[in-house]
């Protein structure tokens, strides 16, 4: 018998493993490696005793474990056959799962393979996994998913529940034919940030993908769109912003149940329909395509029509601004709207500035910021609801901190400019959120105890809280951090922010920034939503009259300003006024312009309740 084999596999052990085995016989190399491999997976043996349907592989010492299994998932894994939800993320050295997943993890609902470097395919496929819900195999190295070498077979479909599936940060050049065959039931399909050209037809053949209400392909280098995209009879949101296309097809306006496009980044033929996707809401947008666009006269005497109508409208709010007084406000009331007030830089004596350092590059590269002035969050529970907003974005747009992650401060605290920079986890000091000034090593070495302790007492493999976002820095040899003025860390994307700046009651003017490891356009997104729902929020709060009372702490430092109404947005007038937005620049070390946040291209896709005044 040929034991070559055997003595690779221990010699490319951790040296404390290989100082163990002292073998007596070649039969005694196999009993030791059998040894070996059993201690290097605890959490196997764990999960396996507890009988877990839960478990999250990941951390510094997984990588080399992997190494050592050949770089793939160890053999035992998949005799856990009560494993609902699976991840194994960060680790640079896993390039397949490995054979025998589908028939050893018949129950597995959620896959979560992100961040890995699966590919160029997947040998052998994953399918049929039958009960597969979700499937997240982002931030890998696929090239392509070809038969057999990928999700699963198409006859009978081998992802027949899969209802989620993100292929983001690949390198696929096509997507399999047999996708829809393969996964009928999909509901949400993350391409962004691949290099597809095209999609394939039978993706938009009629009745193939009947409930897929999310498809986002940006980032791509798709030079069409074919008309059969109506097909998708519940898509709801389309993103293919940045791609090379040069038409949108007029068929698009058939999708009964669209709601959210987004086309910008490409350079269209139809130079007036161009402009109307950096800067039109979708339904405006989808009339157009409806009526023929420029090529009918009809339809362009409606655009024009339309255009004039929102060009007085824009007079008229430039109008009342110069006049101010009343007449803005009996606007406010009598319409309901809701009114957002962007400051350009030229018109705020004291702009907030972002130098952004070349080392976060490699790190987490995108950011952007934006003050906003004018919040309420003293009655009732309008902190606690404002706390909420940013968690449910965090859970929903973001996609758990994984596409980007949401900061807010308290203005006054804030000194810029502010120096968005990387460092090692040792130099990086912090106050975090309701704990003690802790170096970044200690905090994270902290939060992974804690996280440990929290699966023992609920016998379960996933967290909660802060704990949840760990293994986002995994492989990272430095952090992120904004700095300022005063050389104190004041966030630590995407673990927390800093004690100093946190968000009271007593919070009228909040600085917000948005950080993103994916892409600038997604930092973008994701502030627009945030401002867009805090401006629903202060609306609903001041015509609501919550009535709350403050701690007696934060009752005594507010007890000084409360008598300046410029500091209580609900005193200042009888009724509500507009929230204002001023812009913030993000500059390299030389001052070189990189981002500024509002643009006119940003809150572009505000709801018709909302006026953005600019």
């Amino acid at each position: 018998m040929d034991f070559s084999g055997v003595d690779r596999m221990l010699r490319s052990l951790p040296r404390k493993h290989r100082g163990r085995w002292v073998p007596a016989s070649r039969g005694g190399a196999m009993a030791a490696a059998a040894v070996v491999v059993s201690e290097s997976w605890p959490e196997l043996e764990l999960a396996e005793r507890e009988r877990r349907r839960e478990l999250l592989l990941t951390g510094p010492g997984l990588e080399e474990r992997v190494r050592a299994a050949g770089g793939q998932l160890p053999p035992r894994l998949f005799t856990l056959p009560l494993l609902h939800y699976l991840e194994v993320s960060g680790c640079g050295s896993l390039r397949a799962p490995g054979p025998g997943l589908a028939q050893g993890l018949p129950q597995l609902h959620s896959l979560v393979l992100r961040r890995n470097a699966l590919g160029p395919g997947l040998s052998p496929e994953l399918g049929p996994l039958p009960a597969l819900r979700v499937l997240d195999l982002s931030g890998n190295a696929l090239e392509a998913l070809p038969p057999g070498h990928g999700l699963g077979p198409a006859e009978p479909p081998g992802l027949p529940q899969l209802q989620s599936l993100n292929l983001s940060g690949n390198r696929l050049r096509e997507l399999p034919a047999d996708l829809a065959r393969c996964a009928p039931r999909l509901q949400s399909l993350n391409l962004t940030g691949n290099c597809l050209d095209s999609f394939p037809a039978e993706l938009f053949r009629p009745g193939a993908l009947p409930l897929l209400s999310e498809l986002a392909a940006a980032d791509n280098c798709l030079r069409e769109l074919s008309p059969d995209i109506a097909h998708l009879a519940s898509l709801k949101t389309l993103d293919l912003s940045n791609n090379q296309l040069s038409e949108i097809p007029a068929e698009l306006a058939d999708c009964p149940k669209l709601k959210e496009i987004n086309f910008r980044g490409n350079k269209l033929r139809d130079k007036r329909l161009e402009k109307m996707v950096s800067g039109c809401q979708t339904r405006s947008i989808l009339e157009y395509l409806r009526v023929g666009g420029r090529g009918c006269g009809k339809g362009k005497g409606r655009a024009e029509g339309s255009e004039k109508e929102e060009s007085r409208r824009k007079r008229r709010e430039r109008k009342q601004r110069r006049e101010g007084g009343d007449g803005e406000d009996q606007d406010v009331g009598d319409t309901g709207r809701l009114l957002l007030r962007v400051l350009h830089i030229s018109e705020n004596p004291t702009p907030l500035t972002v130098r952004v350092s070349p080392e976060v590059r490699d790190v987490r590269p995108y950011i952007v910021g934006a003050v906003v002035r004018g919040m309420d969050l003293q009655p009732g529970n309008a902190l606690k609801r404002f706390l909420t907003l940013q968690t449910k974005l965090h859970e929903d747009l973001c996609e758990k901190r994984t596409a980007a992650t949401v900061a807010t401060h308290e203005l006054r605290a804030v000194r810029g400019p502010l120096l968005y920079c990387a460092r090692p986890p040792q130099d990086l000091k912090i106050i975090p959120l309701g704990r003690k000034e802790a170096k970044a090593k200690d905090l994270v070495r902290q939060l992974q105890l804690e996280a440990e302790e929290q699966r023992k007492q609920k016998k379960r493999q996933t967290v909660s809280g802060l704990h949840r976002y760990l293994h986002l820095l995994d492989g990272n040899e430095n952090y992120p951090c904004l700095v300022d003025a005063d050389s104190d860390v004041i966030s630590f994307p995407p673990i927390t922010n800093s004690e100093k700046t946190k968000v009271k009651k007593t919070t009228s003017d909040l600085f917000l920034e948005v950080t993103s490891a994916s892409s600038l356009q997604t930092c973008k997104d994701v502030m627009d939503a945030l401002i867009l729902k805090m401006a629903e929020m202060n609306k609903n709060t001041l015509e609501n009259k919550e009535e709350g009372s403050l701690s007696d702490t934060e009752a005594d430092a507010a007890a000084g300003q409360l008598s300046d109404p410029s500091t209580s947005p609900s005193a200042a007038k009888d009724g509500p006024s507009p929230l204002v937005v001023e812009q913030v620049r993000v500059v390299d070390l030389e001052g070189s312009l990189k981002v500024v946040y509002p643009s006119k291209a940003d809150l572009a896709t505000a709801p018709a309740h909302v006026t953005v005044m600019r």
